[in-house]
C-alpha cells in the first residue's frame, strides 16, 4: 500500500497548528513548531492561502485558517444536519407511497444521495447511499437544477448526456424544465435515466430559504404513473415530506 504523502501530510500538520492556537502565527514559529524549514513551510501556506485555507494578516504577516475551512466544515454540518432532520419523513413516505425514497444534494456535476429508504417489502434491494444520480434526468436533479443556479452552473454549455430515449439533453430544453418545475414545485422524470423508472422529486429549504437538497421516490412507471402522468397522491406525498423537513430545518412555510 503507498504510503502517505509528505505534502499532504505536511500542510494538513500546519492547519492542526493553527487551529489549535488562539493567536496567528508567523513563518517562523510555523516552521519551529513542526520542526520544518522556512522554505518549505512558506510554499505550503502560500499554497494553502492561495486555495483559501489560510489567510495572512497585512499588517502582521501572520497566518491563521481562511474562510474555505469554515465553508466545507459548513457543507458537511449542513449535510448531516439535513439527512438527520429528514429520517423520519422519509420512513413515512416510503410506507405511505411504497415505493423507494431518495434524499439527495448537489455535488459538482450529480446529486449525491445521503439518504436512501428501502422500498418496503420483501424484495432484493442495494443500499444506494453514496451513490451519484445525474443532473438533468432525475427528479433530484431537476429540482436542484429548477432552485439553485450552482446546479445550472455544473451543466457547462455542452450536450448532454443520454440515457435512454427519454432523455433531455439540450439546455435550452432542459431551462424550459426547470421553469416548469418552479411553476408547479415539483419535478418528475420517468425513463429518463433508467428504462422502466419513474421519480417524483420536490425542494428542501434551509432557515434561509435556501435549497439544501431534494427528497424523491422512485419505482416503476406502472405504479408510479397512471394514464401516461405521474400520480397527483404521490406528487401529494413528495410535497408534504420535503416541506416538512424544511420546516424541521427552519424554513418558514411555503
Amino acid at each position: 500500500m503507498p504510503g502517505p504523502i509528505q505534502s499532504l501530510s505536511r500542510a494538513a500538520a500546519i492547519m492542526r497548528l493553527l487551529a489549535g492556537g488562539e493567536r496567528r502565527l508567523g513563518l517562523s514559529e510555523v516552521a519551529t513548531a513542526l520542526d520544518l524549514a522556512k522554505g518549505t513551510a512558506h510554499g505550503i501556506l502560500r499554497t494553502l492561502q492561495q486555495e483559501g485555507f489560510v489567510e495572512q494578516d497585512p499588517e502582521s504577516g501572520k497566518y491563521q485558517l481562511g474562510a474555505e475551512l469554515l465553508r466545507l466544515g459548513q457543507s458537511y454540518l449542513d449535510v448531516h444536519e439535513l439527512r438527520a432532520r429528514a429520517l423520519v419523513w422519509a420512513d413515512d413516505l416510503a410506507r405511505a407511497a411504497g415505493e423507494t425514497v431518495y434524499l439527495g444534494v448537489l455535488h459538482q456535476r450529480g446529486v449525491l444521495i445521503v439518504h436512501h429508504v428501502f422500498r418496503p417489502d420483501d424484495t432484493r434491494q442495494v443500499l444506494e447511499v453514496g451513490s451519484m444520480q445525474p443532473l438533468h434526468s432525475t427528479a433530484l436533479g431537476k429540482v436542484l437544477l429548477a432552485y439553485d443556479p450552482v446546479a445550472r452552473g455544473e451543466l457547462g454549455e455542452e450536450p448532454l448526456e443520454s440515457y435512454t430515449s427519454r432523455t433531455l439533453t439540450g439546455l435550452a430544453d432542459v431551462d424550459t424544465e426547470a421553469a416548469l418545475t418552479r411553476e408547479r414545485g415539483w419535478a418528475d422524470a420517468v425513463e429518463e435515466t433508467w428504462e422502466g423508472v419513474a421519480s417524483i422529486g420536490a425542494l428542501i429549504q434551509d432557515r434561509r430559504r435556501n435549497p439544501v437538497g431534494a427528497v424523491c421516490i422512485s419505482g416503476p412507471v406502472e405504479r408510479v404513473c397512471e394514464d401516461g402522468f405521474v400520480r397527483p397522491s404521490l406528487v401529494a406525498s413528495v410535497r408534504s415530506a420535503a416541506r416538512a423537513i424544511s420546516r424541521d430545518l427552519g424554513a418558514g412555510r411555503f
